[in-house]
């Protein structure tokens, strides 16, 4: 039995809808699509099925190679980063809403929770860098709430390495995922959002982030940013170990996969 829904912190989850994706889960337990998100005027976005459940590449390895400290890596799939990372030894838990996309990131070797970005997580306030890679820049269909949630994770003045789209663009839309080869899509649509790079450094310079570089590899584009939440004289200090304290203190269950395994 699935554990009861944990409340949302300003935002309904996105995990229904991806929840019910079979062919998400289906695409992420072979390893291979194709696979799309359709807007409701019929537009597919192709989505990197392949890639996403291979090793971390030579774009991916220059981006981990900037993260600092403790990694939080946010949607984060199959795991490939999360895996590098602790391949590194480094202090990194990936976050999903899929629990196809957790089991395969924990067989990776990486730490996984089965948890959406706007409900209570471990270490919030506490983590020195966010990943928002791959498009998930886009989750929730709202880039501000979005950059608001992770702010609030982050420790004053971390770091946010975002993925944007490889145009500009600034559009929110409501989506399906969809397995073309069968014509199928489940769950219902949920909002998302595409950004190009331009639009995030409107919107983050408007939320009161800091721009800390931009660069294009691979033909993939990048925006770090530098939070401007600033340190309570009675906040908890950035400890790794105490982020993955918290993670073992959870049971495992439903919704929730990774600290104990």
């Amino acid at each position: 039995m699935k554990a009861a829904a944990r409340p949302a912190l300003g935002r309904p989850a996105a995990a229904p809808a991806w929840e019910a994706s079979d062919p998400y889960a289906a695409a992420l337990r072979s390893g291979h699509g194709p696979l799309f998100l359709r807007r409701t005027d019929g537009w597919l976005l192709p989505l990197d099925v392949e890639r996403w459940c291979a090793r971390a590449d030579a774009v991916d390895l220059e981006v981990l190679d900037r993260c600092e400290g403790a990694v939080l890596d946010v949607g984060c799939g199959p795991g490939r980063l999360v895996a590098e990372l602790a391949a590194r030894g480094r202090t990194a838990l990936g976050i999903d809403v899929s629990e196809a996309a957790v089991t395969r990131t924990v067989r990776a070797g990486g730490r996984s929770l089965r948890r959406s970005v706007f409900e209570p997580l471990p270490g919030e306030g506490r983590w020195d860098t966010v990943l928002l890679m791959d498009g998930n820049v886009g989750i929730g269909g709202d880039p501000r709430a979005l950059l608001t949630r992770v702010a609030a994770l982050l420790a004053p003045g971390g770091l946010l390495i975002a993925e944007t789209a490889p145009v500009e663009v600034d559009e929110r839309a409501h989506v399906q995922v969809v397995d073309v080869t069968g014509g199928r899509a489940a769950g219902g649509a949920f909002p998302w959002a595409r950004v190009g790079t331009g639009a995030l450094l409107r919107r983050a310079g408007a939320a009161g982030w800091r721009g800390a570089a931009q660069w294009t590899s691979g033909e993939r584009r990048f925006v770090a940013l530098r939070s401007g939440r600033r340190a309570s004289s009675s906040a908890e200090q950035p400890n790794s170990a105490a982020v993955i304290s918290s993670q073992r203190a959870r049971k495992p269950s439903g919704d929730s996969a990774a600290a104990d395994r």
